[in-house]
């Protein structure tokens, strides 16, 4: 019997997301798992197939230079500058 969901329950994911967003909250340092994992996981379900490439494509970043780009520490170089990084990187300011 199947029942329908109430409010608060998310719609499942399918198997690229919850690979991605295992991914993003095992990078290895708990710094960039916060600041990754934490990004991705209140906005996955909304991310369109062309947010779900780029989260892949950042995903292959250093983890290291994504900990030091979010933080501020250093500029996003022009070679990794994505819109996506760039709105991770304001997230994380906000938090």
């Amino acid at each position: 019997m199947a029942t329908a969901m109430t409010d608060t329950e998310q719609p499942p994911r399918d198997a690229r997301r919850r690979r991605l967003l295992y991914r993003a909250n095992h990078r290895g340092t708990h710094e960039t798992d916060l600041l990754v994992g934490g990004y991705v996981a209140r906005r996955i379900d909304g991310f369109s197939a062309a947010d779900i490439d780029a989260l892949e494509e950042l995903l292959e970043l250093p983890d290291t230079d994504l900990a030091d780009w979010l933080t501020g520490r250093l500029p996003i170089p022009p070679d990794a500058d994505h819109p996506m990084l760039r709105a991770m990187r304001d997230a994380a300011g906000e938090a």
